[in-house]
């Protein structure tokens, strides 16, 4: 009868610790792997962006922006008056942003065909093929934008991803910095009320 040999309590600690600091390495260093964990914490509820009404400190002069579609065509946000304004700043690079991009597809896909809604994603990427590739890779259908003027600071500091919301009458109801899940019902229900 042949006896096996239990590993040694030696033996689990090392290859424990070398399974710890790999995923921990991973985390990192790898964009999609942060993304991914990120994902998980808004499954669970985590980073709730929150639209009030009690940010109304901006002049209408400093919400006055352009920006480039894919077609290369500018806009101005002087054509968007009267209109719930959705402006996210992201970068391919970011994994928070990489993070939100799925919510975001949710969200927009709601509300894509609503003319009292304009959504505006400015890729901050310095290579804009990167983004198209991105969005292609991972089935997304929100518009490549980019800027072409500057924000102020006080509306975008360069911080990603940054989302604003902009009320019908001009006014910034929300200045959210970092991950958010903009799919939850709570947060549709409040862009809804907007309308």
């Amino acid at each position: 009868m042949i006896e096996k040999k239990k590993p040694s309590s030696k033996f689990l600690r090392i290859g424990g610790n070398v399974l710890f600091f790999g995923a921990l390495l991973l985390l990192l260093f790898n964009p999609n792997a942060k993304a991914w964990l990120l994902q998980r914490f808004m499954d669970v509820g985590l980073f709730k962006p929150k639209i009030e009404k009690t940010l109304a400190n901006t002049s209408p002069e400093a919400l006055s922006f352009s920006y480039r579609d894919a077609a290369g065509n500018n806009i101005s946000s002087e054509s968007l008056k009267g209109k719930v304004i959705f402006i996210n700043f992201w970068a391919t690079w970011c994994p928070p942003c990489r993070a939100e991009m799925p919510s975001l597809e949710i969200m927009y896909q709601q509300f894509k065909d609503d003319t009292d809604y304009a959504f505006i994603f400015i890729n901050e990427d310095e290579d804009i093929s990167k983004a198209k590739d991105y969005l292609a890779a991972h089935a997304l259908t929100i518009p490549l934008l980019q800027s072409t003027s500057t924000f102020p600071s006080s509306l975008y500091s360069g911080t990603l991803p940054t989302t604003l919301i902009i009320d019908k009458q001009g006014v910034v109801v929300m200045n959210h910095k970092g991950v958010g899940n903009y799919s939850a019902k709570k947060f549709i229900d409040e862009l809804k009320g907007l309308k």
